[in-house]
């Protein structure tokens, strides 16, 4: 509730309030959000290598909670933000100062620093409760985050509905200000469950062991791998017993990293373990680029969608208009439908079919939400080409003037949105964290969120670099003025790239070779599959 509370409707505080135009406001709602999911690289490597994730999420979640009390204290103080203006061309009116601009986007960059610290721990503390070697417990794990996800939107479902409104209608202050309380309450919660919780301790730096691990394996290139793989280095299951760790042994993937495990006096050797979990966090970077595409389209569901609600007929009777960032809100219902119906329904007849206890593997589960994010863009594309025939027919091109044109019109892309939600974007944070190494989970789970954050500064790249070349062409693609804007266009660009991002990942995702289970429980749920039918 707290994170979308704010960026739902950023993109609109900042054209309103601040002044800022079209491409200037989408790119600082982008940049801002992309760091916010950028940032758990560094939560992560904090958790795994020093403080362990429980402490980790303290201290951040103090943090979050002091940048979110900043900013409602910033939008409620009149000398922060310039005078009100009504010009539909924001570069006619007063732009804020660097002393307002800096307060404020400093206020919303300590919130990124705090969520670097809760986004990759929460969910990982949340899966460290279930035991691998427990076959009941395994099994509802695999159910954890989609109930997971179900539980985030949940949240964002009153941001962007409640809190929108009050924002929109009552003001910034009560609109941040709910939020606030809402974090602290969850803060509370979790330190009340605190006694009951399994934790984790830190195992180290990851980064430390897999540089350790490619650097001896570069130093001992020469040398020929012995063609027993027991002959290479690695501890005694009692060293991994006491640690409470995981044992892997040697696969043929990246064959050449296993001559880091080669016993030599030379460097320090790394055993067999340490190279397959650089392995594990090494393969899935061809999956996380193939995530960045479909990254950059959900961004565009805080921003340029949020700003075509602009600029049709809100109204819901003779007196409720629905604010613009309220369409977010179906994004968040049909995701949380979608999540039920795929849990309860679509996962057991598959189950039946496919005798997978996840009904479908979790990269066709992204696969099929890359697919329908391809009918999103077209979609999306068609509906703008409807927008600005109808601002042409009525003669509101250059005043920029609304639409006689229902909101509801945008409602296909937001709810086709909330569906390919259910797909990918639970699919990936389960892909990282359940591919990850045991003692890396933090570090998996934060690749899910780095993608969000590298979509959010490419939609931001891609946005300026469309805008820059369009307006020096003399056709502007996306100008301050939406209905002299060719929105179309770009939203077809982006089905293209999407469409070219589908079959790259179709390839990759051939290539790739899951990680083997640490437990023997995954087989037992499939042996009571396969005995059930």
């Amino acid at each position: 509730m707290a994170y979308h509370g704010i960026s739902t409707n950023l993109i609109l505080y900042l054209t309103r309030k601040l002044h800022q135009g079209t491409v200037a406001s989408a790119n600082n709602v982008t940049n801002w959000s992309g760091t916010v999911w950028i940032m758990p690289i560094l939560g992560a490597y904090i958790a795994d290598a020093h403080l362990g994730r429980y402490r980790t999420f303290m201290i951040a979640s103090t943090i979050c909670l002091m940048a979110m009390g900043l900013l409602t204290l910033v939008v409620s103080i009149p000398s922060l933000k310039p005078p009100p203006c009504l010009e539909v061309n924001k570069g006619n009116c007063k732009q804020a100062s660097k002393l307002q601009l800096a307060v404020f986007f400093g206020a919303l960059y300590i919130l990124a620093l705090g969520t670097g610290g809760t986004k990759p721990n929460i969910s990982t503390i949340g899966a460290d409760q279930f035991d691998d070697f427990h076959p009941k417990e395994k099994a509802q794990k695999l159910s954890f985050f989609n109930w997971w996800m179900f539980s985030i939107f949940f949240g964002s479902l009153f941001a962007t509905t409640g809190v929108v409104y009050i924002q929109d209608n009552v003001g910034w202050s009560l609109g941040y200000g709910l939020p606030t309380i809402g974090l602290a309450v969850s803060i509370l919660i979790f330190v009340a469950g605190t006694p009951f919780y399994r934790h984790r301790l830190p195992r180290g730096s990851p980064f430390t062991r897999m540089a350790n691990v490619i650097v001896a394996a570069a130093r001992n290139w020469r040398l020929p791998l012995p063609n027993d793989p027991k002959e290479l280095h690695e501890l005694d299951f009692e060293k991994y017993s006491v640690e409470r760790a995981f044992r892997i042994d040697s696969t043929s993937s990246l064959r050449f990293l296993n001559k880091a495990a080669i016993r030599t006096g030379s460097w320090k050797l790394c055993s067999v373990t340490q190279v397959e979990e650089t392995k594990q966090i090494l393969k899935m970077i061809p999956i996380l680029v193939c995530t960045f595409i479909p990254s950059t389209m959900l961004a565009q569901t805080h921003t340029l969608f949020i700003k075509q609600g602009t600029t049709l007929d809100r109204s819901v009777g003779s007196h409720f208009q629905i604010p613009p960032a309220s369409l977010s809100a179906f994004v968040t219902i049909s995701m949380l439908l979608s999540v039920v119906i795929y849990d309860r329904i679509f996962v057991k007849i598959m189950q039946r079919l496919t005798k997978n206890p996840r009904g479908i593997t979790l990269l066709q589960r992204m696969g099929i939400g890359m697919i329908l994010h391809i009918m999103i863009m077209t979609i999306a594309s068609r509906v703008e080409r409807r927008r600005l025939y109808v601002a042409r027919e009525n003669g509101l091109v250059q005043n920029g003037g609304e639409i006689p044109l229902t909101i509801f019109t945008l409602l296909p892309q937001f709810m086709l949105m909330g569906t390919a939600d259910a797909f990918i974007q639970v699919a990936t944070i389960e892909f990282f964290y359940d591919q990850a190494p045991e003692s890396m989970k933090s570090l998996g789970t934060s690749y899910s969120m780095t993608s969000l954050g590298v979509g959010n500064f490419l939609s931001s790249f891609l946005l300026s670099t469309v805008s820059h070349i369009t307006k020096n062409n003399g056709n502007g693609w996306i100008l301050n003025n939406l209905n002299a804007s060719h929105l179309d266009y770009y939203y077809a660009l982006i089905a293209v790239l999407s469409a070219i991002n589908f079959f790259v990942f179709l390839i990759v995702s051939k290539l790739y070779v899951y990680k083997a289970e640490v437990s023997g429980s995954i087989n037992v749920l499939a042996d009571a599959l396969k005995e059930r039918n």
